[in-house]
């Protein structure tokens, strides 16, 4: 009978060895594995495969030796084992494609190749537990085939079975992201999944379970330094890498194994850190890790969103919630985690993380891009999620390819980027503090690597950021405000948060780097942005306050200097000026002095800074001496120009003079004495008499007088010479006709809101009051909005003090006019607007009239300078002004045209024309250069 047992394999049938005692086996060892190898490198059918396969591993491998497994068993039978389950899977597609209720045939032909694939992965399985049993320790290259073919089986095996797993768990867990890449793979069954569904399932089961005897395997290896160094890594990274693509495959099929994976990939990366550190692929991890975080972070959101827009809390929804949201942070810090140890290989990586931290803000409120979440979610997602983050950002501070990545000149965000990417760089200025000197040099100094490679200081990444939060600027948006001593925390606006937070960088900013914070600040406050500007003017008073006196004083001379180096009217002028006028209020009594004595205002070349200044600002001996000598110089250049030939080239030093005046005139009327105030109503008496509707109309230069002769004549309404008023008030009237344009009506509206404290005598009343309604009545119905605010203001003003009540009905001419006007006074709203719907007009908005402007602002940005402009020659104005006048003609042509086509199609002949005169604008040009 033993020999009988003993007989060849190509004798003893497989059945028959298949009951032989383990004795048996263990003394036939030598003789029956070579033969029954032979006959699976050599059968054609796939059930013998799987026979021999099974009496290999269950019969034959407990007895052999540990160390000469990978040489007489896994590098002969794997490969087979492997194309023998690729070649059932091909099968199995194929074949899938006409699988129906009616055809039983391919329905029991397939059903046999899952129950083959089931047995086949059942006797990887045997291989792994047979590995994971004995107590001697296993080195990796003694086992190497094992891992990666059974790692290449589950890969395909997760491939195949995704898309039924994934139904079941949207059925159960209500899943909400599911890769597309997997949506028609329901097709390989023809919509029939239900036919084959249990043995899917159980060889998904079979798969699952085989991962997992293998991370505890794989957990138990070591790499054997006798052996060649490189093979031994390159089958550990090897490994790796296969287990981050079975990642992919499953991330949507089981949380729980998805994370364990990831676990077990960290946790292999960092065992064997020193030997494959420069062998893995950094920055497919990173990548993949990164989309695993938003996926879940996604799926967290949405479920939240879900539990904010139900009537009823789900206990269920929110248990998931938490799962997910745990989820979300498990990834964090495997991130968190691989970051810090391989930090020197993720130069490439560094884009993939700092759009992550985009991604992930742009979808969490206040972004106007985020899912509506419950303020309790929104914690919960913060307090465990988010915080991850901050020290990620850390880790990251101190790395140079970081500091390129989110300082990059050439960083082109889209607009749902935009205000996460100004959050981070608040997040890094407040780290910044902390970190040595060389740190906070590498952030906050420009630098140009090559010809196509910039990075900006991070202060000008903030001020550029900030401006194009224009959504979140004007909404506004409000942010966690910072927890001040007996106070508790509360919401502020976008603008109050960096506002901050710059000046508390700015207080600890390493001395070293206060040319880099000048440099800045000016640039900023030079900004075409009116809001950045206004920023950057804050942080510098901060400055001015924060500093000595000394310090304010040289801040105000600096900028006093660039003021008087402004060649004419422009927007860096008015920043400068709003700049210098806030500046001076923080100015000692005793730099004050110095200041007069050092640009005096009896000087006429000097009025150009003191029309900038409130004499509020100076104490009251210094605003009186003040105030006197920019009113005696004021009036004595008034008087100079009309005993001159009064051309128009000279008024702009004219303007200059009145808007000194004035400035008088708004802070310090009560420092002229009446001889002081008479002269001024004197003069302004006399340049008024120089104005006609043309000259105002046709030549800038003189609308500008115009609109500062007006409000200076406001300041003495109750003094003015009633003829002087009617005179103002018709020329406004004609004026009004002609529609000039908007500065000249608002110059108009402060006059008239003016005259409510006037009564105006009999005689006149006749001449005054039918243009004062005709006026309002304009303005009332005027279509731009601010024009229409500021009128309704001047109109309740004037309304509110005049003692003519009978012309107030007369400036309302329609009932639209009225019901705008209660409106105003009933402070109700034109326009009854959602929260939801104004975040979508604020989005629109951005995109039609926010970009363009930033992109101009952004080229205009790259010619700014710290440096003061240089002086223009000076040419003759009226040659100038006539250059103006036909440019101002020709481009109402234009809108003319522009109009023209809106209303109806252009005649055949329009382009002919339009190149013509396309060809002339080129030859004008070519003079002009």
């Amino acid at each position: 009978m033993s020999q009988e047992r003993g007989a060849p394999a190509s004798v003893v049938p497989l059945e028959e060895l298949s009951s032989w005692p383990e004795e048996l086996c263990r003394r036939e060892l030598p003789s029956m594995v070579p033969r029954l190898l032979s006959m699976y490198r050599h059968s054609d059918s796939w059930m013998e495969h799987i026979q021999i396969l099974k009496i290999l591993v269950e019969m034959f491998l407990p007895h052999m030796n540990h160390l000469t497994l990978e040489q007489n068993f896994f590098s002969p039978v794997l490969p087979k084992t492997v194309k023998l389950f690729d070649d059932m899977m091909y099968e199995l597609t194929s074949q899938a494609r006409g699988l129906s209720s009616q055809n039983l045939e391919i329905q029991t032909t397939l059903r046999n190749i899952l129950e083959t694939m089931v047995q086949l992965l059942g006797a990887l399985t045997g291989c792994v537990q047979h590995i994971c049993a004995t107590q001697e320790s296993i080195i990796l290259e003694n086992i190497h085939s094992l891992p990666s073919s059974v790692l290449h089986v589950i890969k395909s095996t997760f491939v195949h079975c995704k898309f039924y797993i994934c139904k079941i768990l949207e059925v159960r867990n209500h899943i909400l992201y599911m890769p597309a890449s997997f949506e028609n793979s329901e097709s390989v069954y023809s919509g029939r999944l239900h036919l084959v569904s249990d043995l899917l399932q159980a060889l998904f089961k079979e798969a699952y379970s085989l991962q997992k005897q293998l991370m505890e395997l794989l957990d138990m290896v070591s790499m054997d330094p006798l052996v060649d160094e490189n093979v031994d890594i390159l089958n550990m990274v090897t490994v790796i890498h296969s287990l981050l693509e079975i990642c992919s495959v499953i991330s949507s099929m089981d949380h729980a194994f998805h994370a364990n994976t990831w676990k077990f990939i960290i946790k292999q990366s960092l065992k064997h850190q020193s030997v494959i550190k420069s062998q893995l692929k950094h920055k497919e991890i990173i990548t993949s890790l990164c989309e695993d975080i938003l996926l879940s972070f996604h799926s967290c959101a949405q479920l939240a969103e879900q539990m904010t827009e139900s009537d009823a809390q789900d206990n269920a929804d929110y248990r998931l919630f938490q799962k997910t949201l745990k989820l979300c942070r498990f990834f964090a810090n495997s991130l968190l985690h691989y970051t810090k140890e391989f930090l020197p290989f993720l130069s490439d990586s560094c884009c993939t993380l700092h759009q992550l931290y985009l991604q992930i803000h742009s979808k969490f409120p206040p972004s106007l891009y985020a899912v509506r979440i419950s303020k309790a979610q929104q914690e919960e997602i913060a307090g465990a999620f988010l915080v991850t983050l901050d020290p990620l950002i850390t880790q990251l501070l101190t790395f140079q390819p970081f500091v390129q990545v989110v300082l990059d000149s050439r960083l082109e965000l889209p607009c749902e980027l935009q205000f996460p990417q100004c959050l981070l760089l608040v997040v890094i200025m407040d780290k910044l503090p902390a970190q040595p000197e060389d740190v906070q040099t590498l952030w906050c100094t420009e630098s140009q690597a090559s010809e196509t490679t910039t990075r900006v200081s991070l202060l000008r990444a903030i001020f550029y950021s900030f401006e194009q939060c224009s959504g979140e600027l004007s909404l506004p948006v409000h942010l966690q405000g910072v927890r001040s001593q007996g106070q508790a925390e509360g919401a502020v606006t976008l603008y109050q948060h960096v506002c901050v937070h710059l000046c508390a960088f700015i207080a600890s900013f390493h001395p070293s780097l206060f040319p880099e914070l000048d440099a800045a600040l000016l640039n900023a406050v030079l900004s075409a942005s009116m809001i950045t500007s206004l920023l950057a003017v804050d942080a510098w008073c901060f400055v001015a306050r924060y500093g000595s006196a000394e310090l304010c004083a040289h801040h105000v001379t600096i900028v006093a200097h660039l003021i008087k180096s402004c060649p004419g009217e422009c927007y860096q002028l008015t920043n400068l000026s709003i700049l210098f006028r806030r500046l001076f209020f923080f100015m000692a009594p005793p730099q004050q002095v110095e200041f007069i004595q050092k640009f005096p205002p009896k000087e006429a070349e000097n009025l150009p800074l003191w029309q900038c200044i409130s004499f509020q600002a100076l104490p009251a001996e210094l605003r009186k001496q003040t105030a006197h000598e920019v009113s005696g110089v004021g009036t004595a250049q008034c008087k100079k120009w009309l005993r001159g030939t009064r051309t128009l080239g000279e008024l702009e030093s004219l303007n200059t003079v009145l808007s000194a005046l004035l400035a008088v005139c708004q802070s310090a009327t009560e420092a002229l004495d009446i001889g002081q105030q008479t002269a001024v109503v004197e003069v302004g008496s006399q340049l008024w008499s120089f104005l006609n509707v043309k000259l105002v109309t046709g030549q800038p230069y003189v609308q500008q007088t115009f609109n500062l002769l007006l409000p200076l004549l406001g300041f003495f309404i109750q003094t003015l010479d009633p003829q002087l008023i009617c005179q103002v008030v018709t020329l406004q009237t004609s004026l009004l006709r002609l529609e000039p344009p908007d500065h000249v009506r608002l110059a108009v509206l402060d006059f008239v809101s003016s005259l409510g404290k006037l009564f105006i005598p009999q005689a006149i009343q006749d001449k005054i009051l039918p243009n004062l309604s005709s006026i309002f009545a304009l303005l009332l119905t005027d279509r731009n909005w601010l024009l229409e605010q500021h009128t309704l203001e001047a109109f309740t003003q004037f309304a509110e003090g005049t003692n003519h009540e009978e012309i107030v009905p007369q400036c309302l001419s329609s009932e639209e006019t009225k019901n705008k006007v209660v409106s105003f006074l009933e402070k109700t709203g034109f326009v009854d607007e959602t929260a939801a719907a104004r975040v979508e007009r604020v989005k629109q908005e951005r995109g039609v009239f926010w970009e363009p402007f930033a992109k101009v602002t952004a080229e205009a940005a790259k010619w700014s300078s710290s440096q003061p402009y240089a002086k223009r020659a000076r040419r003759e104005l009226p040659l100038e002004e006539e250059y103006r006048s036909a440019l101002q003609a020709a481009a109402g042509a234009l809108e003319a045209l522009e109009l023209l086509l809106q209303k109806s199609p252009a005649p055949d002949w329009l382009l002919m024309k339009m190149e013509a005169l396309q060809g002339r604008i080129d030859k004008l040009k070519r003079h002009v250069l």
